[in-house]
């Protein structure tokens, strides 16, 4: 069946000089009386109307495409542009154009969206940032205001209101220190430092080191049963000794009472291995785990700042999987546990 929805300006004044044409011809033989005169007029009319119509489709209608198609690139032509315009665009039919010019309206609408989601974000951690700095500021002023009113003087209090304050002021430092953490990593200012080690060895390593606030919540710490084979990954290690140091944090502090860390090593396609951090605790909500790697992201009252910590840490462990080029990921359930993946480079000869 003839479809006319994707004809090109050259066979688009084809079919229109060709249906002036014929009337004009047929006309010509009834008046005329005489063959010669018909084919004589459909040539001369189908000619001067194939021309005529084909100079008014390229000179009004696609010279204003060409400026949508300007509109839409935002940029001066350049060579392969104006060749563009030139010998593609033409042979385009308006269908085409209009289906180019919805996908770039669809582009621009979820760019805006994003946009629009970002700049959430964006009002939500300044908004965060201030809560996170207010706190202890505003302990240190009162613990110092009572000082000073009187309160110095007297041994019983002053010592303790002192420490009190330098908690406050070990609190501001952490957050100083891992937003610009965090800031460094971003612009990739801090260089990784790769090398072949076994992961096993670096997880039993962060499990010793963790174990006396491990041993506050008699909390056990193991590696899983069949991942105890060593597998060499190339990254740079003390980097991983942080992301892994962040999640077992995490894990004791959001792990029940009794409870377990188990950690999984697994070789996936020969070029990469999975580590997984589990533990058995309060779990997150679905509704939560695309956000808990933003900075100063809090789920609920069960993950506040009761628990401590300057709620940068998985933001740094995203950054610091992402700076190896590779990905992090969370599956959790409520009243069940939480397990935290990331992938590394295996072993580089």
């Amino acid at each position: 069946m003839f479809k006319t929805k994707n004809l090109s300006p050259q066979q688009l004044s084809a079919l229109t000089a060709l249906f002036l044409s014929v009337p004009i011809a047929i006309a010509f033989y009834i008046i005329e009386k005489d063959w010669r005169f018909g084919i004589g007029a459909l040539l001369i009319t189908f000619i001067g109307s194939y021309y005529l119509i084909r100079f008014v489709l390229e000179s009004f209608i696609y010279r204003k495409i060409k400026l949508i198609y300007k509109f839409i690139y935002q940029t001066k032509a350049n060579k392969r542009e104006e060749t563009y315009y030139k010998y593609i665009l033409p042979q385009k039919g308006i269908d085409e154009v209009r289906e180019d010019v919805e996908k770039w309206a669809e582009q621009r609408s979820a760019e805006i969206e994003l946009l629009k989601r970002n700049e959430e974000y964006r009002k939500e951690f300044l908004q965060n940032l201030a809560h996170e700095f207010k706190t202890p500021i505003f302990a240190i002023q009162g613990y110092v205001d009572t000082l000073l009113s009187g309160a110095l003087e007297n041994p019983e209090v002053n010592k303790k209101f002192l420490e009190n304050t330098a908690r406050n002021v070990d609190r501001m430092v952490s957050l100083v220190e891992d937003l610009d953490e965090i800031s460094k990593l971003e612009r990739g200012e801090q260089p990784l430092y790769k090398e072949n080690f076994v992961i096993q060895d670096l997880i039993k390593d962060e499990f010793e080191t963790l174990s006396i606030k491990l041993a506050k919540r008699q909390i056990k710490c193991s590696i899983k049963k069949g991942c105890e084979a060593p597998i060499t990954v190339f990254a740079d290690k003390e980097k991983i000794r942080q992301v892994l140091n962040n999640l077992i944090v995490n894990a004791n502090k959001y792990g029940k009472q009794h409870g377990t860390i188990v950690a999984s090593i697994y070789k996936m396609d020969g070029e990469n291995v999975l580590v997984e951090i589990s533990d058995d605790g309060i779990g997150i909500a679905e509704e939560h785990l695309s956000r808990i790697f933003e900075r100063f992201y809090r789920t609920d009252s069960g993950r506040s700042r009761n628990v401590g910590g300057t709620g940068l840490g998985l933001a740094i462990c995203k950054h610091i999987i992402e700076a190896h080029g590779q990905t992090i990921h969370v599956r959790s359930k409520l009243d069940v546990g939480t397990t935290v993946g990331f992938t590394l480079r295996a072993r580089k000869d």
